[in-house]
């Protein structure tokens, strides 16, 4: 079984990643010809020169067939050979590299928030059923709901960046610390990922508090929640034992799916932080017709999702022992 998932996993990722190959591929411009411009004005040399060095460069020839090219794509994706890129001039795998641990240590410290607030948070409002907890709630998800979280970030950066000067509003540290395993660097760190993480937190906390209360109005109406009470149970025992860990498990799928919706999300974010993550190359790269870098942070993107998949099956085993007996 768990073989069977690592294959469709597998399968699933190398379809993704010949989709987003093709549909670069068919894109306008050529990556070959931007950088042959480039070599040929700051090198001197005459454009077929620089037109052969640009290809060399890039590992890419666009004489060659689309398929051939797709061929040799994914032969350099399973030797760890992602390229080279267009506008910074590095392996893109080098720059992927980089730039995910930013991305995740925002996504998930925001994702993490979000998810364990908006569950406690609607578990609550359910259990409590007080109407004025309710029109809040939907008060909330009205204003925050409609409005882009970059929208929400712009707004961030004017009241405490700008407005208030508490935190920081640009980059993932200060230029006067130095970067390494020490205090300063790592409450540097924080405090500027601090505005990212409340502009993802501020929109998407309802969404989940609005699912978990949900989830927990249906199941405070089984009968065996009826049982439990009658059988003189505690309310704290029936209300993590039974109405919790029931109404939580469809959430589990939900919250892989977020963070894939959230990783791919990233670029208005992060680079509205200038941010140095997934989403902000990969936004240097539409923007710079940087094919290599783009075909690398797409790559990135579809292997999280799909790790974010098996995760949360995973997650859900473990919480659903109905699921570990099959």
């Amino acid at each position: 079984m768990k073989l069977k998932k690592l294959v469709v996993s597998l399968v699933t990722i190398l379809f993704a990643i010949i989709c987003m190959f093709l549909v670069i591929q068919n894109m306008p411009g050529d990556p070959v010809e931007t950088l042959a411009a480039e070599i040929a004005r700051t090198e001197n040399l005459e454009m077929e020169l620089a037109y052969a060095k640009a290809k060399s460069v890039l590992n890419y020839d666009p004489d060659i067939p689309v398929m051939q090219r797709l061929v040799n794509y994914l032969g350099g994706v399973l030797r760890g050979n992602l390229g080279t890129s267009l506008a910074y001039h590095k392996p893109v795998l080098q720059l992927v590299l980089g730039a995910l641990p930013w991305t995740l240590l925002v996504l998930t410290i925001s994702l993490t928030l979000s998810f364990s607030v908006g569950v406690l948070t609607g578990i609550f409002i359910a259990w409590k059923r007080k109407r004025w907890m309710n029109a809040a709630l939907n008060v909330w998800q009205s204003i925050f709901g409609s409005i882009p979280d970059y929208i929400v970030a712009y707004l961030l950066i004017f009241l405490f960046a700008v407005t208030l000067g508490w935190l920081p509003a640009r980059g993932p540290y200060s230029a006067e610390v130095t970067p390494g395993f020490n205090m300063a660097f790592i409450a540097n760190v924080i405090r500027h990922a601090i505005l990212p993480v409340m502009a993802y937190f501020l929109t998407t906390v309802a969404n989940w508090t609005i699912g978990m209360r949900a989830n927990a109005l249906t199941v405070l109406g089984e009968d065996y929640v009826t049982y439990a009470t009658a059988r003189g149970l505690s309310q704290r025992r029936i209300l993590v034992h039974y109405v919790g860990r029931n109404s939580v498990l469809p959430m589990i799928t939900s919250l892989a799916i977020s963070f894939g919706f959230m990783f791919g999300g990233s670029p208005l974010i992060e680079n509205l932080f200038l941010y140095p993550g997934v989403g902000y190359y990969l936004n240097q790269a539409i923007t710079r017709r940087d094919y290599p870098l783009m075909q690398g942070m797409y790559f990135i993107m579809i292997v999280v999702v799909v790790l974010s998949g098996l995760l949360a099956e995973k997650l859900y085993a473990v919480l659903n022992p109905r699921l570990r007996e099959r």
